[in-house]
């Protein structure tokens, strides 16, 4: 049972890993006014994992809010 748990467990973290490398990709293919709307939208004292991402990418393409 304790084999079955574990592959069950690793399962769901390779779908959770999978789902979040997809979101990543979303957020890298929008245009930078979606990506800006994006980050505004999550802009504020705690901007979580999407904010983080959208930053990141701004970050990269060198533009701001």
């Amino acid at each position: 049972m304790l084999k079955t748990r574990m592959k069950r467990l690793a399962a769901r973290d390779s779908r959770a890993v999978q789902f979040l490398a997809d979101v990543e990709r979303s957020i890298e293919g929008l245009e930078n006014e979606d990506l800006l709307d994006l980050a505004d939208i999550f802009r504020g004292e705690r901007r979580g994992p999407l904010g983080e991402i959208a930053a990141r990418e701004m970050a990269r393409r060198d533009i701001s809010l």
